[in-house]
């Protein structure tokens, strides 16, 4: 017989099938397996923290129009259907309509050290040499500019410009990606976080000379 934790990956696999390539199958496993490295250094509730990794992106708001409304759905009907415990469920869901960097102005102040480990899991797969392929895709994918030295940074967006933005990709690095080593959370999460942060500096000093030909 199955465990929950091998249903839910079966689950998320055929969900996300064609899903866009940052936000797809393999992201969610990254994260994953992510949330457990940093969980092995913490005191959590492992199941939470492997049910909350494995559906976290399972309905993201960006591709069904903003609507934060329906990965919750979904989580809580496939978890009923596994006999999770309400305790577990309700736990899973606050991690789900928490962990967005986009949301990270409405969460409560004291989180529970389950959502602070996922939350730096999916971080960390928004930086580095993965973070930066992600990056690029979701830009090609919204048909954005890759680079434009005459339009600025938004370093200062609300949620609802956040989520409308259409800026270049390279800005994207500034708005988000070089923010998040100093958000994280756990001592791995800030660890793992810095290397691939150093690694982004490098490439957009490259980058820069590359398309500042002389």
């Amino acid at each position: 017989m199955k465990s929950t934790i091998e249903n839910t990956v079966e689950f998320v696999k055929e969900k996300l099938k064609g899903a866009e390539a940052g936000h797809d199958w393999y992201h969610i496993e990254r994260v994953w397996k992510l949330s457990r490295k940093i969980a092995a250094e913490e005191d959590c509730n492992q199941e939470v923290v492997e049910l909350s990794a494995l559906l976290h992106d399972i309905a993201d708001p960006k591709f069904h129009n903003g609507d934060e409304t329906i990965a919750p759905k979904i989580a809580r009907k496939f978890l009923e259907g596994q006999q999770v415990s309400e305790e577990v469920i309700e736990k899973v869901l606050f991690i789900i309509k928490n962990i967005s960097f986009k949301n990270r102005s409405e969460v409560p102040a004291e989180l529970p050290i389950e959502l602070k480990i996922v939350q730096d899991a999916d971080r960390i797969d928004a930086v580095g040499a993965i973070g930066i392929g992600r990056t690029f895709n979701f830009g090609g994918f919204k048909n954005n500019p890759m680079y434009d030295p005459e339009v600025q940074p938004s370093l200062n967006m609300s949620k609802e410009e956040y989520k409308k933005s259409n800026g270049t990709t390279i800005n994207h690095f500034y708005e988000k990606l070089l923010l998040l080593k100093d958000l994280m959370n756990t001592k791995k999460g800030k660890e793992i976080a810095q290397q691939r942060h150093d690694y982004m500096l490098g490439f957009l000093d490259q980058f820069y000379k590359e398309w500042n030909v002389d």
